[in-house]
């Protein structure tokens, strides 16, 4: 087959909703984007038909392989345990797609390609030919966050008013305002939902199990995650080597206790206490790191202390946070420590150390933000801006000096800030009504960023290189201000409306309190992750229950039922479709791995993605939708040609095939966007 390209460059930018790039665009705000379609070809509204579920691994998947969920098997964020429908597994590997991924044939063509955490069945490497290689992929976070993670990021408060140095291992939230003292802790049980996402990312088939009965439970957890804090006294500096005059000291207490770096507050010409200096001990002369108010220190090495007491040497940031107008407390922050020894996610080992040498260390993103305005503006924007500055570094370097022909990269700025913000972009009972101008706001400079960023790669189309900028869905700002209903969450088993309806069946304590353990010998139905919903069947299921004979029966009975439940706040259905497992096939996400039924919420009830279905369009004013984002430009590509045709998430790895000339991916479902392709 002809090569109508030579080079080329997938833009991956997770969560990229092409509604509101558009609503921007029109604003004249994304001028990237902008060239790029003066330049290239896409859709006048620059979307793709979605695939589902609407959720990161089984879309990324769908973008690489050309096939639906329903043949490749990635069924959600997590896979339902075929032996235990209350369990998930974790999803993003690709040992456990059943379809070929288009890089496969690529290298075989013998162009060397590079995949760039790339979180759908991209890691472990997928073919041990020499021209592949991949990096990381195991998470949908950044880089290293998987693999490399030695401790969290910790928000530290100093005060006039703390009378001892203090660590809190998960006790800060979203919740806990700049400069917030900690009192009397009771330390709480994390979520099992968000949290455990974050913890299997570190765990090679990981699973986990939760019943949820609060949104608390699930996704919402994402924006109270809690977090590492450290307390100290802000006092006169004593006992330095060379304390300056008027210098007031802290100690930053780390490492879940067990490591102590004492700091110094100093105060500039003006009068103004506007930097915050770092030490190992009071006898060293020269600081670890040295940071100015409101600004992020570059990165430094420092050593870490595990639980089994065994110690790495890691990369860190910090920043100069707050302060109040007496400088009587502050607040600085660490990002979370990357062993910089930890190639465990990269293949070959040797790209890990190259990076190193000739870009730099990288920097995590904080997740403090979302409900607290203050630090999305101060620490969330910000580092996601540094992070995405790096990866572009990478990937430069590597077009400049010639390293690779093909390069798939993702990025995930625009979901991992908006699951924080948008679901305080509307009014509801979770948001301050100030704020949700200030989160829509925060999300146009979301996008602005991605812009940004993008620009860093324009130059090489006259290089001859195709860019393709795509996405595995939008983001939806929701507008019902009770929030999203209990049902569809990915991060469990959706057990209230169900329990409610008399199919899950849990157990309760002496007192007849609901307890979150099912008693299988009264559950006829789970829901568990985003769209399933399995029947306890007989001879199929451990502790099955129902008689294969009456499985079409009750499956009609709980379509119904589903269709017939009013959510009580509004009186409206929350159920837009539900079909059992053979109908589904028709949406590409039926067969092996998917519910018994398949369901999906209706207008007003969603999350930020995931539990809607692909067609999904904002009706609350606010300029988002579901649909992942296509634009193409470059060698191959017609230019400034707007096409009518439904271009399908399924297409993109066979238009890709097309356009370097190789074979189709063997499971490929989809076509070649022929109608943009320049000849």
């Amino acid at each position: 087959m002809e090569r109508k390209t030579e080079k080329l460059i997938v833009l991956g930018i997770d969560g990229m909703d092409p509604k509101f790039t558009k609503y921007l665009l029109d604003k004249g705000e994304m001028p990237t984007i902008k060239k790029l379609i003066e330049r290239g070809a896409c859709r006048e509204d620059l979307a793709l038909l979605g695939g589902m579920p609407t959720i990161t691994p089984p879309m990324w998947t769908t973008l690489s392989t050309g096939a639906y969920a329903s043949t490749h098997g990635i069924t959600g964020f997590w896979n339902v345990d075929p032996e235990d429908h209350s369990r998930l597994i974790y999803a993003l590997d690709s040992t456990v797609s059943k379809a070929e991924q288009v890089w496969n044939g690529i290298v075989e063509s013998g162009l060397r390609t590079l995949v760039w955490h790339w979180p759908g069945s991209s890691w472990p490497p997928t073919t041990d030919n020499p021209n592949l290689a991949v990096v990381d992929g195991v998470q949908p976070g950044f880089i290293g966050f998987g693999t490399g993670m030695r401790d969290d990021e910790v928000l530290v408060t100093a005060s006039i008013k703390v009378t001892e140095a203090q660590f809190f291992p998960k006790a800060g939230t979203a919740n806990t305002g700049a400069g917030c003292i900690l009192g009397d802790l009771e330390i709480k049980e994390e979520s099992a939902g968000a949290q455990a996402s974050a913890d299997a990312c570190q765990n090679a088939g990981a699973s986990v199990e939760n019943i949820m009965l609060t949104l608390e439970d699930g996704e919402f957890s994402i924006e109270n995650m809690p977090f590492n804090t450290s307390q100290a006294p802000l006092k006169e500096a004593t006992g330095w080597v060379n304390a300056p005059k008027d210098a007031k000291e802290f100690v930053v207490v780390l490492c879940n206790g067990l490591l102590r770096r004492p700091c110094l507050l100093l105060k500039n010409d003006a009068g103004d206490y506007d930097t915050i200096a770092m030490y190992k001990s009071k006898k060293e002369e020269q600081p670890l790191v040295s940071v100015k108010y409101h600004e992020f220190s570059p990165f430094f090495l420092d050593e870490v202390i595990l639980e089994d007491g065994s110690r790495a040497t890691c990369m860190r940031s910090m920043s100069y946070v707050y302060h109040d107008d007496d400088y009587s407390t502050i607040n600085l922050w660490l990002n979370r420590a990357n062993d910089i020894t930890d190639d465990a996610a990269w293949h070959p080992k040797s790209l890990h150390q190259e990076v190193l040498d000739n870009v730099g260390y990288w920097s995590f993103s904080s997740s403090l933000g979302g409900k607290n305005t203050y630090f999305t503006e101060h620490l969330m924007l910000p580092t996601w801006e540094i992070y995405n500055n790096w990866q572009a570094a990478c990937l430069k370097y590597f077009i400049d000096n010639d390293k690779f022909d093909v390069i798939f990269t993702h990025l995930h700025n625009v979901d991992g800030i908006g699951h924080n913000i948008w679901p305080h972009g509307a009014e509801n009972i979770y948001t301050e009504p100030e704020d949700v101008l200030k989160n829509r706001e925060f999300m146009l400079e979301t996008y602005r960023q991605t812009d940004r960023y993008l620009a860093q790669f324009l130059q090489y189309l006259d290089d001859g290189w195709t860019i393709i900028v795509t996405s595995d869905h939008g983001l939806i700002c929701d507008t019902n201000e009770e929030g999203p209903a209990l049902m569809g969450d990915a991060d469990g088993v959706n057990a209230k409306i169900m329990s409610d309806l008399g199919y899950t069946v849990l157990k309760r304590d002496g007192e007849g309190n609901l307890l979150k353990e099912i008693d299988w010998s009264q559950t006829k139905a789970v829901a568990t992750g985003t769209n399933h919903i399995f029947l306890n069947i007989k001879g199929r299921d451990p502790h099955g229950i129902v008689d294969a004979a009456e499985q079409y029966q009750l499956e009609e009975e709980i379509i119904d039922a589903l269709y017939s439940y009013r959510d009580p706040k509004t009186g409206r259905r929350i159920i837009t479709l539900a079909v059992r497992n053979y109908d589904a096939l028709v949406m590409g996400c039926g067969q092996e791995g998917f519910g018994d039924i398949v369901y999906f919420l209706a207008d007003g009830f969603h999350r930020v993605h995931g539990d809607s279905m692909s067609t999904k369009m904002d009706h609350g004013g606010h300029h988002t939708s579901v649909a992942p984002i296509f634009v193409a430009a470059g060698p191959g590509i017609k230019q400034g040609f707007l096409t009518k045709r439904v271009i399908r998430q399924v297409d993109i790895a066979p238009t890709i095939a097309v356009l370097l000339g190789v074979r189709m991916p063997a499971q490929c479902e989809g076509a070649p966007i022929y109608q943009i392709l320049a000849d």
